[in-house]
């Protein structure tokens, strides 16, 4: 193991190319520098110097060795910075976890703030759902995750921060009589074919919209499950059925689909960022940036 005196000796004689000039650039002696160098040169199994009784030149092993030498020691010395950066979490990874709706609203716009901001944060991005994202939490391979969810439903364990409450809309086939109606009545609504995602990708979203049949009394009439809203929306400008999405959705513009509220009373959805209490600093950086560009 060459230690990094030892370097830095070898790059003061390569430099000054003199071991007295060297030694005192070092605040050394003499016979102890040269006796490193020796040291270091058996350990290489090579002459790193060419002497003389008049000059001392680079040989072959020594030219092939400085640049080295240089860089490890450049490496080593901007390692008290990079410690200083991580704790500070602005260098690091960070990891996050997002649902594809979050996509139709801020978040565009703050990650690519984020990367401007935070260039030595190496930012990894994975589309996935709240029952995805619970996996990969479990086996350490998420660090955040933006998360759809019923009114202060947010999974326990974790810290939180509320993005975004918005209430649904529906999404209707144009072809739909319900999509030129002057006003939407609830009971033929809620008695509509319903495109819905499955109750393990946001249980207590899916949870509020079951209660919300039922206060009605009736069981919605579920014809088809989808992942996606993207996918969900594709399936209602197919005839389908209806859907209940996030306002947000209504970004997203598809032939032969309209979004309607509905008058009155109608469920509501909460986005949030979620993280593990003891996250990393990088984590911590990336809340306090979304909560800054939150600000009025």
């Amino acid at each position: 193991m060459i230690e990094l005196r030892t370097l830095r000796q070898f790059v003061a004689v390569a430099e000054e190319l003199h071991f007295g000039r060297a030694a005192e650039r070092l605040h050394m002696t003499q016979p102890p520098l040269t006796q490193a160098i020796q040291k270091l040169e058996g350990s290489l199994g090579a002459p790193l110097f060419e002497r003389s009784s008049r000059s001392v030149a680079l040989s072959a092993a020594g030219l092939g060795l400085l640049p080295q030498a240089r860089a490890i020691l450049a490496q080593a010395e901007a390692l008290p910075a990079f410690a200083q950066a991580a704790a500070r979490g602005s260098r690091g990874r960070l990891r996050l976890g997002f649902i594809s709706t979050v996509g139709f609203g801020d978040l565009p716009r703050w990650l690519r703030l984020f990367r401007e901001d935070f260039a030595d944060i190496e930012l990894t991005l994975r589309e996935a759902t709240l029952d995805v994202q619970m996996r990969e939490f479990a086996q350490n391979d998420l660090d955040a995750g933006f998360i759809i969810h019923a009114p202060g439903a947010q999974p326990p364990g974790f810290e939180s921060l509320r993005i975004s409450s918005e209430a649904m809309v529906l999404a209707l086939s144009s072809e739909e009589s319900l999509a030129v109606s002057a006003s939407l009545d609830v009971q033929a609504v809620l008695r509509r074919p319903l495109v819905i995602f499955p109750r393990e990708i946001a249980p207590s979203l899916f949870d509020a919209l079951l209660a919300f049949y039922r206060q009605h009394g009736l069981e919605p009439p579920v014809v088809q499950e989808a992942i996606q809203m993207q996918t969900i929306v594709n399936l209602v400008s197919a005839g389908i059925g209806l859907a209940w999405v996030p306002a947000s959705v209504m970004a997203f513009q598809r032939a032969g689909v309209v979004y309607r509220p509905l008058l009155g009373a109608a469920p509501v959805c909460e986005t949030s960022l979620i993280w593990r209490r003891d996250a990393a600093p990088t984590v911590l950086r990336f809340v306090e940036h979304i909560q800054r560009l939150m600000l009025p």
